[in-house]
């Protein structure tokens, strides 16, 4: 049996708070909204009680954040892209930001077991001034539990129209990328921040969040590993390779924080989910 799943969250700001209207079809939910930061910012919570995803699974999850709303969505744990016996298992996020709204996108890690066939995808769509705070942290196979990404494909696939496309596939037997020192380097955990405006940044204002980005990295164990880049003048870019998901996981939160910090004003204070 496979499971479609498909989630529909509206946002909009009234009454100077950010409030969320949803609509859900098959097995996933949001929690209660929360506002640890006050009315203005909403946390939300996106639970898939069976907790992974087999070949012909979809889950599908459509934002909407209106004009000045301003939401932070996590997860309770991984995603999992379990062995594939019939098909492709398919993640997609489309998410649509008007002006002056601001996303943070934060799911927890996703791990692709070996024999997995895996489409894991993210489009947003950013008004001239909405901004978006997002990563992607994935992990191939379970080395720590003596399970590694022997079989198999993941695709990856994260799109703001006509800013940034980025999509590649890992094939498992596809050991140059995966343990070339131009590539993977025997790495097995890939970690992206995206910060992204629907209109450039100040320069003066990408500088600074970049060099303090950089000054984590200088004393950072990943720092060999990892590099904060400008690539558009709209984008920020910070990339790390780990053997696993925890040094990478610690180093995108930290960056987060200084971040939202910088760009936005907003204290770093982790989301409570995070620390259990």
């Amino acid at each position: 049996m496979t499971w479609h799943a498909q989630l529909d969250m509206n946002y909009a700001f009234e009454r100077d708070r950010s409030v969320v209207r949803y609509r859900h079809e098959g097995p996933i939910r949001i929690l209660q909204s929360l506002y640890p930061e006050g009315h203005q910012i909403c946390h939300n919570v996106l639970v898939h009680p069976p907790g992974g995803l087999v070949g012909g699974d979809q889950l599908d999850i459509r934002l909407h954040l209106g004009t000045k709303s301003h939401a932070l969505i996590t997860t309770p744990g991984a995603t999992r892209f379990y062995r594939s016996v019939q098909g492709e298992a398919s993640n997609r996020v489309i998410a649509r930001l008007d002006d002056g709204a601001r996303l943070e996108w934060l799911p927890l890690e996703t791990l692709a077991y070996s024999g997995c066939e895996a489409h894991n995808a993210m489009r947003f769509e950013l008004a001239p001034t909405a901004e978006l705070m997002a990563w992607d942290i994935t992990a191939l196979g379970l080395d720590h539990a003596q399970a590694p990404f022997t079989q198999g494909r993941l695709t990856q696939h994260m799109e703001i129209p006509n800013v940034w496309l980025e999509r590649g596939t890992i094939e498992a037997s596809d050991h140059r990328l995966l343990d070339s020192p131009l590539a993977l380097a025997g790495q097995r955990c890939m970690a992206t921040l995206l910060f992204a405006s629907g209109l450039p940044l100040n320069n003066a204002r990408a500088n600074q969040a970049l060099e303090a980005v950089r000054a984590i990295l200088e004393s950072s164990p990943q720092r060999e590993r990892a590099a904060a880049t400008m690539p558009t003048p709209q984008t920020l870019v910070l990339r790390s390779l780990t053997p696993m998901v925890e040094p990478a996981m610690e180093l995108m939160r930290q960056a987060w924080a200084v971040w939202r910090e910088t760009l936005w004003g907003l204290p770093g204070t982790p989301p409570r989910l995070w620390r259990l």
